[in-house]
């Protein structure tokens, strides 16, 4: 079975979208949206850990629940990597909205404080859009 290949264009080869008979993002407003971007930071006291092998295997399902629940966050321990009892933990979304945004952060929120092995000390949310 042969193929038979086409040349494709000059124009389409360049990215010139006007050619193609569409105009590009950047010229048309309504394609452009704001974007948010949601950041959590929850600070936690661990229960009975008295070394770091041990706190690796309490925040390791911790965090493996959060992203097999919400799959479109990005969650990792980000602080207090030397401290046994205490971890810092972040999450972070992107999102069109900011009140998505918000819902999620506040989600993967109850979520980890629902964990019994834990202690949930402080959260912290920050909202950024573009604008920033």
């Amino acid at each position: 079975m042969s193929r038979s290949v086409r040349p494709v264009p000059r124009a389409a080869r360049s990215g010139n979208t006007a050619a193609q008979g569409r105009r590009s993002t950047l010229e048309d407003p309504e394609v452009i949206g704001q974007v948010y971007v949601g950041a959590l930071t929850l600070d936690l006291l661990l229960g009975d850990v008295r070394s770091l092998k041990q706190k690796r295997s309490v925040l390791r399902p911790i965090i493996a629940e959060v992203q097999r629940r919400f799959p479109a966050v990005a969650v990792a321990e980000t602080g207090d990597n030397d401290l046994h009892r205490r971890a810092e933990v972040g999450v972070a979304v992107v999102s069109a909205t900011a009140a998505n945004c918000t819902q999620v952060l506040d989600q993967c929120e109850r979520l980890v404080a629902g964990r019994p092995e834990i202690e949930l000390l402080s959260a912290r949310q920050r909202l950024f859009n573009d604008e920033d």
